[in-house]
């Protein structure tokens, strides 16, 4: 038979791995993110020469529409901007992605610490580009970028998980301005409860008290 004492260590751990959850599931959408950046960084590096497109060469590969492979080292932003603050954009990236997990920790829905783990597995992917590829210095390494329209400049898979998860994430905030705002009245209603059990039991060992005497 369980005891109060049991019920309550079983309350409270039930807690703890519901609070655990949301960042859970930001960290697992941020290394799957990382992961398939750096793979196909990996892939396209071994596969095409850096440099401008030539006929026949191993520059490029047309795919469809306008769209090719084109293998581009930037040393700045995404999107192949800020070519010379490639440090600075390194830095805020890891500033970036720790604050991002953080607040994915404190929400309670489902889909808002997914979307900000892919916006910080984003930024990951690309830091890891500055410190693995850095000659010249912490953080100044390029990044790969590869994916090229001709009429937008050549990106990534990490960049593609930063903007569609910004957007996603602002659209979603709009449709569902109360989502992952349940964390903090859920914790309060159990701070109430705490509080609450408390006292029954204070007053239920009073009375006991009075007999003793």
């Amino acid at each position: 038979m369980r005891t109060a004492q049991d019920i309550d260590v079983l309350s409270n751990w039930s807690d703890v791995t519901r609070a655990r959850r949301p960042l859970r599931s930001a960290t697992v959408m941020a290394l799957v993110v990382a992961v398939l950046d750096q793979a196909s960084k990996l892939w396209i590096d071994r596969l095409l020469d850096p440099g401008p497109c030539t006929p026949g060469g191993d520059e490029c590969i047309d795919v469809f529409w306008t769209l090719r492979l084109h293998l581009h080292y930037n040393p700045g932003a995404a999107f192949s901007t800020g070519t010379s603050l490639g440090p600075l954009f390194g830095l805020i990236a890891l500033v970036m992605a720790v604050v991002l997990l953080r607040l994915a920790r404190k929400r309670s829905d489902r889909l808002g610490p997914i979307l900000l783990g892919a916006i910080a597995g984003g930024a990951i992917g690309n830091l890891v580009d500055r410190v693995a590829r850095a000659e010249d210095g912490l953080l100044s390494g390029a990044v790969v970028d590869f994916i090229d329209f001709q009429w937008w400049p050549i990106f990534n898979i990490a960049d593609s998980a930063v903007v569609v998860g910004v957007i996603a994430f602002m659209v979603y905030s709009l449709l569902v301005p109360d989502a992952g705002s349940e964390a903090v009245g859920s914790s309060d209603h159990q701070g109430s409860r705490g509080e609450a059990t408390t006292g029954s039991t204070a007053d239920a060992e009073a009375p006991s008290s009075g007999c003793g005497g």
